[in-house]
């Protein structure tokens, strides 16, 4: 469910159809571990056609099976996938595979179960990050903690230009990330209702990291 009310701009909410149709399989309970992987790159592979499309093009010469003919190219853009370990990592593959090109960085963090506060455990980035517009992954974004504190690391490697994708938001997350990085674009396939009293997305899809890779 996406709420009613407003966004900034810098929030994107991907409301195709069949990003809609897949996220309904997803938020299953009844869903298991390949099926919701699988849907987790899919998703994540229409979030990341959204959020590319201002990428600059340039003009380049090709020869068809019938004449030569002028036609456009991505024009040299550079990018950086970042993952927010674990449950970022289903993000990836489908994102690679709109964009071969792109380097993977990945930053460690964990919400600590009583302050709910992201605890940093690892850290390692493309030397040239400074340089790459860098999509920064996770399929939920709750409190919003993890991601402000992801987004800070990479502005201290060098990080200019940075996007966020998530599957899920919650108002709160979006608040906090909107407040701290008015400057990051926000891509999401939803906006669910609130935040329970343990800090999860309702109604939500259930903890994504332990969908994932069948974990408790």
């Amino acid at each position: 469910m996406t709420e009613s009310r407003t966004f900034p701009s810098n929030v994107v909410i991907v409301d195709h159809p069949l990003v809609q149709h897949k996220l309904s399989i997803l938020r299953d309970v009844a869903t298991g571990a390949k099926e919701f992987r699988e849907l987790i790159k899919e998703l994540a592979m229409l979030e990341a056609y959204e959020a590319t499309r201002s990428f600059q093009l340039a003009e380049t010469t090709v020869t068809t099976p019938i004449t030569q003919t002028t036609t456009k190219v991505l024009a040299g853009k550079k990018v950086a996938v970042v993952p927010i370990l674990r449950a970022g990592l289903g993000m990836v593959e489908g994102i690679l595979e709109l964009i071969p090109a792109a380097k993977v960085g990945h930053v460690g963090l964990y919400r600590d179960p009583e302050t709910l506060k992201p605890v940093a455990y690892y850290h390692k980035l493309p030397e040239d990050i400074a340089e790459r517009d860098v999509l920064i992954v996770d399929p939920m974004l709750a409190t919003g903690g993890s991601a402000v504190a992801a987004v800070e690391f990479l502005r201290e490697k060098g990080a200019r230009q940075i996007n966020l994708l998530v599957i899920l938001a919650a108002p709160e997350g979006i608040d906090e990330v909107v407040r701290n990085c008015e400057d990051v674009k926000i891509y999401t396939c939803a906006v669910d209702s609130h935040l329970n009293d343990h800090g999860y997305i309702v109604p939500g899809l259930g903890d994504a990291g332990d969908r994932l890779f069948g974990t408790k």
